[in-house]
């Protein structure tokens, strides 16, 4: 796994934190407004490297005329 993925499954993974905090509704005004603007960060943060990884795989999938070609979608691990 590269640093890259590591860092959105982190991130993934603090989103549901701050989720979990909110949903309880224990936290102070203060502290609701701090955990929602990280979340909205994260979220953006995301949103960004899901977007860049789109791109690279359709970079991957040109074809020879320069378009995208539309393959299907194989297990490469044989599940």
């Amino acid at each position: 796994m590269n640093e890259q993925s590591m860092q959105f499954e982190t991130a993934i993974k603090r989103l549901e934190e701050i989720v979990k905090l909110m949903e309880q509704g224990s936290a102070s005004l203060d502290d609701s407004l701090k955990l929602f603007e990280e979340g909205t960060a994260l979220i953006k943060q995301c949103s960004k490297q899901l977007d860049d990884a789109e791109l690279k795989v359709v970079r991957l999938m040109k074809g020879a005329d320069g378009n995208p070609v539309e393959g299907p979608l194989t297990d490469d691990a044989g599940e």
